[in-house]
């Protein structure tokens, strides 16, 4: 399957792009797809069927079916990927991704700015250049699909993480996230302690040492460390289950972020108390106009 889409991608680029290929070329194409398809259908038909039987819904046995047959790797990365450009359509309508009312975001985007914004550059002038440079019209439609869907996933990776900040919602508890590929949520009950910690730990995005210790960096820096009570578990982009007891994160405000995560409880206010009546004076009682008894 995997080596068959490509090729069919690839000649639809080329029926685009004008090129005249022979009608046996596309006949056994279209043949290999079509047996292709039909392969997927006969694995994943049994599952569909045994699910049903068990009583799922039609599409709980066809989810069912699909995550037998598609590693989990592939279908994370495709669900990234589609997150990532339904972010570029919110960044487009100044939008963010699901902030409930009473939370706080946290940007965390500054350091890799610059860096993303050089990518797109970059790739702009790749794209100019070789349509300039090569002569093969073939060639060159392939390769402007490609450069051009690389901009497209530039930016639509900068736009997820615009659009989908950490959060420190109303309960306390804390949301970190990395645009599309990453979201881990912390209950407040479990955050011991919150200070701001800049560290320049190495080795990518996520990585987690032998301690339990979660690094999240952002242009190679985390700016805040949170420690937990328990650990808290969390998956990674491409499916693998972890977890961790102490988070570190990078935060363009690390000071406000450790604010709203470390603020005190509101202290209870004390039952008010009755005002006291005040005593009561004895009565002053005129003297009787009425003679007493004769002495």
């Amino acid at each position: 399957m995997w080596a068959v889409l490509p090729g069919e991608v690839a000649l639809a680029v080329c029926l685009v792009a004008g090129v005249r290929i022979p009608g046996a070329v596309l006949l056994g194409a279209e043949a290999l797809v079509m047996g292709v398809l039909a392969l997927e259908v006969y694995v994943m038909w049994p599952l569909y069927a045994v699910r049903r039987r068990a009583g799922d819904t039609r599409r709980e046995a066809g989810l069912s079916a699909v995550r037998a047959v598609v590693p989990v790797a592939v279908r994370r990365l495709l669900v990234h990927e589609l997150r990532a450009l339904h972010s570029l359509g919110l960044w487009v309508l100044r939008r963010r991704h699901r902030i409930p009312e009473g939370a706080r975001p946290f940007s965390y985007t500054e350091p890799q700015t610059g860096i993303m914004w050089t990518f797109v550059f970059v790739s702009v002038v790749e794209t100019v250049v070789l349509a300039l440079v090569i002569p093969w019209p073939l060639v060159h439609a392939i390769l402007l699909v490609v450069d051009v869907y690389g901009i497209v996933i530039v930016l639509a990776l900068q736009a997820a993480c615009v659009t989908r900040p950490h959060l420190v919602e109303a309960d306390g508890s804390l949301r970190l996230r990395y645009g599309a590929l990453f979201d881990l949520r912390v209950p407040a009950a479990v955050i011991a302690a919150a200070r701001v910690d800049r560290r320049f730990p190495g080795g990518g995005l996520l990585r987690i040492d032998e301690d339990g210790t979660l690094d999240l960096a952002v242009g190679s820096q985390t700016t805040v460390t949170v420690e937990l009570t328990e650990p808290v578990e969390f998956v990674r982009p491409l499916g693998r289950r972890c977890s961790a007891r102490t988070l570190r994160f990078n935060a363009d405000d690390p000071r406000a972020a450790v604010a709203a995560l470390v603020r005190p409880p509101p202290t209870p206010t004390a039952p008010s108390t009755p005002a006291l009546a005040p005593p009561l004076t004895p009565e002053r009682t005129a003297p009787s106009s009425t003679p007493g008894p004769p002495a």
